[in-house]
């Protein structure tokens, strides 16, 4: 067994895996690394599951020190990566020697990066996951829903004997894309008065500081809802509800089991790796697209993982 010692940390570095699944129903949501293709690359640059507990950390603030020497995965945002004050690029492994700190200082590129172990981190398994969901305290290093914090320790089990390797340049997400975020249509979209049908996907969108990991509020234009009031009804991963004061939220992967606010319809898997992304700020365009073109899409860049 393997470990890092924490020696800072902010409430936003959080241990995650791919989310918490079959416990809607009781009112859990599922959790899980925001930005997943990131998520999955890092492990994949270890041989591990794709799926193995990695760290999120966001927009930086984390430092950890090594008590062996050991192999490591960074994927993700550029968040000024250090190894002892050299810097460390991600979308490759690395050899973190014992006594090293490996710290991440601020964002250079993108807002999330992703580190991950040999075997993936160490912790209890709580409904079927690992996920750290703060609100609900569940999963994370205890079970109980703490991010990670100074003083804690990071244990992993898989070896160190392992060859470096960067991932392809043709694989790496570019987080400079300005292309409109996919969005699948949803049941309400005809409720939507025809002007704001229009403004949702030729508008500008700028991104609130008002974010966290349950949604991203879009400013922008008003949208007007035309229809009758709903009863509340299941919220799916990338749900873009719409509420009365006409401002869309992105609903991520903390967000409420159910929901009564109109949608405009739900973000693609692809979408919402490239929103989880942005900085506060950010301006974002929408585009509507067909299920089976965002289903076609998705199956193929699963595929890249398969070949790579």
């Amino acid at each position: 067994m393997s470990r890092l010692s924490i020696e800072a940390s902010t409430p936003l570095c959080l241990l995650q895996d791919a989310g918490r699944f079959g416990v809607r129903h009781l009112g859990v949501t599922q959790g899980g690394g925001l930005d997943w293709r990131s998520m999955s690359w890092a492990n994949w640059l270890l041989g591990n599951d794709l799926k193995a507990p990695v760290i999120e950390i966001t927009l930086g603030g984390f430092t950890a020190v090594a008590e062996e020497d050991c192999v490591l995965a960074l994927a993700g945002a550029d968040l000024g990566a250090q190894i002892e004050g050299q810097a460390l690029a991600p979308w490759r492994s690395f050899r973190l020697h014992k006594g090293q700190r490996l710290q991440f200082t601020q964002p250079l590129l993108g807002a999330r990066a992703y580190l991950a172990a040999p075997g993936g981190f160490e912790a209890p398994s709580v409904l079927g996951s690992r996920s750290t969901v703060v609100r609900e305290e569940l999963g994370g290093l205890d079970g109980r829903g703490r991010a990670l914090a100074k003083g804690a320790q990071l244990s992993y089990a898989g070896s160190a004997l392992l060859l470096l390797r960067a991932l392809p340049a043709e694989h790496r997400p570019d987080f400079s894309d300005d292309s409109p975020l996919d969005l699948v249509l949803g049941a309400q979209i005809g409720e939507f008065s025809g002007q704001s049908a229009f403004d949702a996907f030729n508008s500008v969108w700028t991104l609130d500081s008002r974010a966290d990991r349950m949604g991203i509020r879009l400013l922008g234009t008003a949208l007007q809802y035309q229809g009758k009031p709903m009863i509340s009804e299941g919220i799916p991963l990338g749900a873009v509800q719409v509420p009365p004061d006409g401002q869309p939220i992105v609903l991520l992967n903390d967000r409420q089991t159910i929901g009564g606010y109109p949608r405009l319809g739900a973000l693609t898997p692809l979408a919402l790796a490239r929103l989880a992304q942005c900085l506060p700020g950010a301006k974002v365009r929408l585009r509507p697209v067909m299920q089976e073109v965002a289903h076609r899409e998705q199956i193929q860049y699963l595929h890249r993982f398969l070949n790579s």
